[in-house]
């Protein structure tokens, strides 16, 4: 994720409250934080991460502010402070908050934007050769880690249980109607602040949109992504928690977490066997005690359908041979 600069602007001090710490912000939170201020409430405090829940509005109506040795959601704001310093030492669960103007503040945290950077990965132009490659590569990583077997994925929060199979099936066959009820069925499955289902959800989602808009012939990957995010984000605030609510939508839109992206990047060949992506899969499977792997479960249920789907796409481009 490549970090644009912003000019730093210069901050009076207030009486009786320390100086402002530097943030960098995802861009998916810039319509939020560069609006006039607005009540919030913290919803959850962690030592590497809180997370806030605006008072109405449109999405992302959950903002995550989180350390910068913690893992990056596409909803962040990253302080310039590891979890050892406990930045959130002040916050309680439940306090108000004000997110706008370029802050973000919550019982005594007060974190100023100075920098941004974009959720979405750059994914360079590739061949439908590329992407098996990568796809093969993502397969031998996860069955090494053992999360994935001949028989399927393993681990995760809905091992077993049948429908994450059957969405990934209906999403290969291009099966628009399958893939929607299966969707559908498992948003909010799972217990937790991002239950499994909306984790497999994200990674599936992220990955056809990305994937399908740098694969030659994947248009039919974004247009399933569309409709499938259109499906799982329309009532997503009533069925699931309001975090994994914001994270389905940041994903429908493309917006990845950082160990999301630099998966998709190893995949779309954006980084040389022994580089920067070296580890990726690893970094991934380590987040949370399930999301990690079954986002890896959506991410290759999306590779794979994106990789299907261009197949599909250039059979139907080829020249017919003539009799």
């Amino acid at each position: 994720m490549t970090a644009l600069a912003r000019a730093p602007i210069p901050l009076p001090a207030r009486p009786g409250r320390r100086p402002p710490a530097a943030g960098a912000a995802s861009l998916a939170l810039r319509p939020l934080l560069d609006s006039p201020r607005r009540a919030a409430r913290v919803i959850a405090v962690f030592p590497a991460a809180l997370y806030l829940e605006m008072r109405g509005g449109a999405e992302p109506r959950v903002l995550a502010v989180v350390t910068s040795d913690a893992g990056r959601l596409p909803n962040a704001v990253v302080v310039v402070a590891s979890r050892r310093e406990h930045p959130f030492r002040s916050v309680r669960e439940g306090a108000d908050a004000a997110v706008g103007e370029g802050r973000v503040e919550a019982d005594g945290l007060n974190v100023r934007v100075r920098r941004w950077w974009d959720p979405s990965p750059r994914l360079s132009g590739m061949q439908p050769a590329t992407l098996a490659r990568g796809v093969h590569a993502l397969e031998e990583e996860l069955t090494a880690a053992g999360a994935l077997t001949a028989a399927g994925p393993a681990g995760g929060g809905l091992a077993g249980h049948p429908d994450p199979a059957a969405l990934a099936a209906a999403c290969a066959a291009g099966d628009l109607a399958g893939a929607v009820e299966a969707a559908e069925r498992i948003v909010g499955l799972g217990p937790g602040l991002t239950p499994s289902g909306d984790d497999i959800l994200c990674g599936l989602l992220v990955s056809l949109r990305l994937v399908g808009d740098a694969v030659r012939h994947g248009g039919a990957a974004v247009r399933l992504a569309d409709w499938l995010g259109a499906a799982v984000t329309t009532d997503a605030g009533t069925r699931t928690t309001a975090l994994a609510a914001t994270l389905l939508h940041c994903a429908a839109a493309g917006g990845a977490g950082a160990e999301v992206a630099a998966v998709l990047r190893r995949v779309a060949g954006c980084e040389p066997p022994g580089g920067a992506g070296r580890g990726a899969v690893r970094r991934l499977l380590s987040v949370g005690h399930t999301s990690g792997t079954d986002l890896a479960h959506g991410v290759l249920a999306g590779c794979r359908a994106a990789l299907a789907l261009t197949a599909t796409a250039s059979a139907r481009r080829a020249p017919r041979a003539t009799a």
